[in-house]
């Protein structure tokens, strides 16, 4: 049992048939819904007609590999992006977060462990029926339980690294958090450029002027912090 919505959608994009039939069989097994491409042409050509969940893209494929086609998914979709590579160097983590992914996972690497990433970028995305805590600055809100960015009615699409981050400043809401501390919390440990690629990644989306922040503000010497301040059920009603 996965504890997500029945008929979990993933599409699996591997030019290897063994790892790919592998990862069809065990992915299924655990409850999902599977659908597997064997490169990016196939996989762009099913995206336009079918609806996701999840990818699973490998980077090292022949023609357009995983970071050119993240890359070219994320001018159409804004499904989650799990990305499996046999190269666990940080600059090519720092690549694929820059590229709009949610996750990097080398290989090789457990198969309990790829589940355990694909349940929680899931549960990060996907609605929660629990009440959460919230912060607000201007027009947005930040649900910190659920990941969840909205500005009016409007919700706003989040990577996870992207929601992770949010939600490790907007807890220490008015408060300064130092890089290396948000990037064991919310980059994976993958070092403090990737939390500079993510902050890049949130001003862009949530500032009018990226470059001179109200909310996103860079505290020198220190890190950063979220300007906001905490709200209730209640008051998101009036």
């Amino acid at each position: 049992m996965t504890g997500l919505p029945a008929e979990t959608h993933i599409l699996v994009v591997d030019d290897d048939d063994r790892i790919r039939t592998l990862l069809t069989r065990f992915l299924r097994e655990r409850g999902f819904r599977v659908s597997a491409a064997p490169d990016a042409a196939k996989a762009l050509a099913m995206l336009r007609s079918l609806a996701f969940d999840l990818l699973i893209l490998d980077v090292m494929m022949p023609g357009m590999d995983g970071f050119e086609l993240t890359s070219e998914v994320r001018k159409n979709h804004d499904c989650p992006i799990l990305l499996l590579t046999a190269r666990g160097e940080p600059e090519d983590r720092i690549k694929g977060l820059s590229l709009g992914a949610d996750d990097y996972l080398a290989k090789p690497f457990e198969p309990e462990e790829l589940i355990l990433r694909v349940q929680a970028i899931l549960r990060r995305v996907m609605p929660r029926k629990q009440a959460a805590r919230r912060v607000r600055f201007g027009e947005w809100v930040f649900d910190i339980e659920a990941g969840q960015l909205t500005r009016g009615e409007a919700r706003v699409r989040l990577t996870g690294g992207e929601a992770a981050l949010l939600g490790a400043l907007a807890q220490s809401a008015g408060e300064a958090v130092d890089r290396l501390a948000l990037s064991e919390r919310a980059a994976g440990g993958a070092g403090e450029r990737a939390v500079d690629v993510q902050m890049t990644r949130l001003r862009r989306k949530i500032e009018d002027d990226p470059k001179d922040p109200v909310f996103l503000q860079t505290v020198r010497g220190e890190g950063y912090k979220l300007v906001a301040d905490p709200v209730f059920d209640s008051e998101l009603a009036r």
